[in-house]
């Protein structure tokens, strides 16, 4: 996905716990790549928000790791608080995050994540309006099959959750 050159990376490096002996947390710190395109029609909010469902979904931020907290991701972005908090309390509405008074916001685990009609709804929405336009490109049927194969393929490592 192109960034301008306005668009600005951000590398977090965050802190997951690990399970270990129940008298010690050890702790692991990854390199986070967060991007924020100034020159996008989204704002910085939705950017945001896609950008930590991105991580969650590739495995990069797994369940249970604690974000940054909303003060924290604020100067590293250098974006209003107002701004992150808005991010964080629309993915906690859409399950991917949870937070806990005084201890912070955390990954939600993909079993707590119960699976949203409506959203699954927008998706096959847009899934339709992709099919229509690889179509009127001139792809074959059998060709956007064989390119669905290949993502689910590349997403092969997923549980399969059956819905």
């Amino acid at each position: 996905m192109p960034y301008s050159t306005l668009g600005t990376e951000y590398i977090l490096h965050k802190k997951a716990r690990l399970k270990s002996t129940p008298d010690r947390l050890q702790e692991r710190r990854v390199a986070v790549v967060f991007q924020i395109d100034l020159k996008s029609r989204k704002s910085i909010y939705e950017q945001i928000v896609d950008n930590i469902k991105e991580l969650i979904i590739t495995g990069m931020l797994k369940a249970e790791d604690k974000l940054p907290s909303v003060r924290e991701l604020s100067k590293t972005l250098t974006v209003n608080p107002n701004t992150i908090q808005k991010a964080y309390r629309e993915l906690e509405h859409q399950g991917f995050l949870y937070t806990v008074s005084g201890l912070g916001t955390f990954v939600a685990s993909p079993a707590e994540l119960a699976a949203d009609e409506k959203l699954i709804e927008e998706i096959k929405d847009r899934l339709r309006e992709n099919i229509k336009e690889l179509l009127f490109i001139g792809c074959s049927l059998d060709r956007i099959r064989k390119l669905l194969d290949e993502l689910l393929e590349e997403r092969s490592d997923w549980n399969d959750k059956g819905n």
